[in-house]
């Protein structure tokens, strides 16, 4: 099957062999980066914001890069999820900071993606979608776990307040950073059996 043929199912619904393929490598080394940045950044960055602690949401968006990179790739119903856990699975496996809990972040976070591509019917995957995906990723972190899990008794003011930083990575971070790592890819001709 040549490039051509494999670009020619690309409005199909249904995955291709090619299409697993892809959102695994991509969500494999998308996975070593968030490890790396788990192991290498999150705590220098974490002092940086220590004296607003709220702003330490503006990291968000490196972890749910994978959902919009991958989503915007493959452009089928749960690649955004399959990204998002495979690269949360990686992560885990070499060691970070929240262990497997990563894994059902990685779930709401793949699922909310999801949920915005189902708005647009899996028919748009401009810079604004990947923005909102990023949004909706971040909503659904803070208000289903954090919220409860990372902030319980913290004040209203600094869970709004958090909840905004991690929505400004989630739609630059993420979004517009998967939109461009997507098209940087596109340009150096590595997805030539994907749709534009």
């Amino acid at each position: 099957m040549n490039a051509i043929n494999l670009a020619s199912n690309s409005k199909s619904r249904s995955w291709r062999v090619i299409d697993f393929v892809i959102a695994a490598m991509l969500a494999v080394v998308l996975g070593v980066g968030m490890w790396a940045y788990d192991t290498f950044a999150y705590a220098p960055v974490g002092v940086l914001f220590s004296a607003v602690p709220w702003l330490a949401g503006l990291q968000f968006g490196v972890w749910t890069l994978p959902a919009i990179a991958g989503a915007m790739i493959v452009r089928r119903p749960g690649a955004a999820l399959l990204a998002e856990l495979i690269a949360a699975s990686v992560e885990v496996s070499l060691g970070n900071t929240w262990g497997a809990t990563s894994l059902y972040s990685a779930l709401l976070q793949g699922a909310a993606v999801e949920l915005i591509l189902l708005v647009v019917l899996y028919r748009n995957f401009n810079l604004l979608v990947a923005a909102l995906a990023g949004i909706a990723a971040a909503l659904a972190e803070v208000l289903v776990y954090e919220s409860w899990a990372y902030w319980a008794g913290t004040s209203t003011e600094f869970l709004l307040s958090y909840l905004a930083a991690c929505m400004v990575s989630g739609a630059v971070i993420a979004g517009v950073g998967g939109w461009l790592l997507v098209r940087a890819l596109r340009a150096a001709g590595v997805l030539g059996a994907f749709a534009k």
